[in-house]
């Protein structure tokens, strides 16, 4: 009786560490990098693209996300890891997440380049004291923009929106 009284202590404490741990399901919004480096023009003919390990952005390092203009003010943390982020002049892409599930995928682009982009774009900064970054449509201009607009995909909206970072 004593080994069943010890053996359902043990599953309870199993069963309560996992429930500590969260997952990537319930990580909400983040923007990843792929797993591996996979040059922006490959990938609109992808299927499928691995994400990296953690997410480059995630719900914490959002201050806020501005609904209208879908800017994103970082910590000063995230901040700092975009703009030491290294973005050939050909881009570098990176995936839209929710819960660990694409919605959609953009690249980083330097302002620097002279090859046009028709996706989503976060233009790497040169240096801001407001640590904002921006969703933008097409490099160098929205004009150059071909596609659909998934970034006020409702699943996106909500997930910002339950964690207040909605504005």
């Amino acid at each position: 009786m004593k080994r069943i009284g010890i053996a359902v202590s043990l599953l309870l404490m199993v069963v309560i560490s996992f429930c500590g741990c969260k997952s990537p399901e319930g990580e909400g919004f983040a923007i990843y990098l792929p797993a591996r480096d996979i040059p922006v023009s490959q990938m609109p003919i992808l299927s499928h693209v691995d994400l990296a390990d953690k997410p480059l952005i995630s719900l914490v390092d959002i201050v806020s996300y501005s609904r209208s203009t879908h800017e994103i003010q970082l910590t000063s943390e995230a901040y700092s890891r975009i703009t030491n982020l290294e973005v050939p002049v050909s881009g570098k892409a990176f995936l839209v997440c929710i819960d660990h599930y694409p919605v959609y995928w953009g690249a980083f682009w330097t302002p620097v380049s002279s090859i046009p982009f028709d996706g989503v774009a976060i233009m790497k900064p040169l240096a801001s004291d407001r640590h904002v970054i921006k969703l933008e449509l097409g490099y160098p201009s929205p004009q150059f923009f071909k596609g659909e607009d998934y970034r006020a995909d409702p699943t996106i909206l909500r997930s910002l929106e339950r964690t207040g970072k909605l504005h």
